[in-house]
Formats: structure tokens, C-alpha cells, sequence
């Protein structure tokens, strides 16, 4: 007796993305990137107990173009992964689960990541004296 060849659950093909949906999945590649970036940030403080030249090697490419970009991303996805956190306490504590909330609480954990990005970003800028 043939079996018919069909999906054992409804796949990508049958639903339409959710903001709930896709935000879980970014939480999970936020946390993939920062477990990347702790990486990042062991080379550049281990190249510190190296010497003088390793360090400024690695705050070079910190400072390039592409190791900004990644320092970026690593904030965001620090911010991101904290504000969404929180959003999971909430659950856990039972809060949050009607669908509009669900909504509104997405739109603000991305804002929130955004704007806490933006502000250390342009705090560390002023600091330093570049702004």
C-alpha cells in the first residue's frame, strides 16, 4: 500500500508570517549573535594580555568599517534579546497574551532595541569626542 507523499504539519507555504513569528525567530538569531559576539569581544580583550601590537591590530579592526557594522549589530541584538527577554517574563508570569497586546508589545521590543542602539551609539560618539 502506497502512502501519499504530503507534509506531517502545515509548513512556510501555508502560513503567513505573524509579527509573534517573526520576532521569535529573530530572538533566537539575536541570541546565536551574541553568543558569536562574546567571542568577538574574548579576542579583542584576550589580545589586550598579548601585547601592545596585537591590541592595536584588534582595535583597528574594531574600528574598520565591517568591525563597526559588527559592533552595531552585536548592540542591537543585545538590546533586542534583553527587551524581548523581558517580554518572556511577562509571559511567564501570564500577562500578555491577547492578540493585541501580543502586537503592541512586538512593535515596542523592536523600537526599544532601536532606540537604545541609537542612543549609546550616539552617547559613545559624543564621548569620544566625534560628534
Amino acid at each position: 500500500m502506497a502512502q501519499a507523499q504530503r507534509p506531517l504539519s502545515p509548513h512556510l507555504q501555508i502560513y503567513r508570517p505573524q509579527i509573534t513569528s517573526i520576532l521569535s525567530i529573530l530572538h533566537r538569531f539575536t541570541g546565536v549573535a551574541l553568543a558569536l559576539g562574546a567571542v568577538v569581544f574574548a579576542y579583542w580583550i584576550a589580545a589586550a594580555s598579548y601585547g601592545e601590537t596585537a591590541f592595536e591590530r584588534a582595535n583597528a579592526l574594531m574600528a574598520s568599517g565591517l568591525g563597526r557594522l559588527i559592533l552595531f549589530g552585536l548592540t542591537f541584538a543585545f538590546f533586542y534579546h534583553f527587551a524581548n527577554g523581558i517580554r518572556h517574563l511577562a509571559w511567564d508570569a501570564g500577562y500578555g497574551f491577547d492578540l493585541k497586546t501580543l502586537n503592541r508589545t512586538g512593535i515596542a521590543v523592536v523600537a526599544v532595541a532601536f532606540a537604545a542602539t541609537f542612543a549609546l551609539w550616539i552617547a559613545a560618539y559624543a564621548a569620544a569626542g566625534k560628534l
